[in-house]
């Protein structure tokens, strides 16, 4: 049975919608739930713009959970605990990926085991999360919109969001690549994304970090930023 990991993305119009979608961040329909197969869950908000803004999008909020195998993601996904999120939402979309790699801790936990070989011609996808110290927030945002703005020249860039569970200080990125070597080459020959890591390196922006790689096997919903990623899949 190979761990699962399932992202998703939910779209809301209207105030009364985003009002209840943002509720359900401080109360999560899953809480206190017996979920067969889940070892962890993240109610996730997102930024604004591309995703990667101080200031959040009240029209979409993000799910993170992992299961201890394929069938019970997919069961969870049928079941009606994302009701709550589904019925009032104008399009929703899940990635389910298998775990390359992952070093580091969320909330004092590792929440991805390894579990596949990485494949270069295969998707991938990324997610970094940290916890950025108090003092040092300010000099972190400072640096955000120019990295941001350099994954625009990327083609081979799927799919991209800012998420976090907290604005400012509890921040994730989640991005999706056509292959391996274009997450490759992106991660180490931008110079924006290289200057972003040397100053982590150099200042201690974070008081902890993750970071992980996935392949993505498969990809429901309706959402029509999710096409590029079903048709590479």
């Amino acid at each position: 049975m190979a761990q699962t990991t399932i992202i998703s993305f939910f779209k809301y119009h209207g105030r009364k919608n985003k009002w209840r979608a943002l509720g359900r961040m401080g109360r999560p329909p899953i809480a206190d739930k017996t979920i067969e197969g889940l070892s962890f869950w993240k109610p996730l908000g997102i930024g604004s713009g591309n995703g990667f803004s101080i200031w959040p999008d009240f029209s979409m909020f993000a799910l993170l959970s992992v299961f201890d195998s394929e069938n019970r993601a997919k069961a969870f996904l049928k079941s009606e605990y994302l009701k709550p999120y589904t019925e009032k939402a104008s399009g929703f979309g899940h990635v389910l990926m298998h775990t390359i790699k992952a070093h580091g801790q969320w909330s004092q936990q590792e929440p991805f085991l390894a579990g596949a070989s990485f494949d270069p011609t295969r998707p991938v996808a990324v997610i970094t999360r940290a916890t950025i110290k108090p003092k040092l927030a300010h000099k972190f945002w400072r640096h955000v919109p120019s990295v941001s703005k350099s994954m625009d020249a990327y083609e081979d860039l799927l799919f991209t969001k800012g998420i976090g569970e907290y604005p400012i200080f509890m921040q994730a990125t989640y991005s999706l690549w056509k292959d391996g070597k274009a997450m490759m080459d992106y991660a180490y020959k931008n110079d924006k994304h290289a200057a972003m890591v040397k100053k982590t390196r150099e200042l201690g922006w974070y008081s902890e970090e993750l970071f992980s790689r996935f392949h993505p096997f498969e990809c429901m919903g309706n959402l029509p930023e999710f096409e590029k990623i079903k048709a590479s899949l």
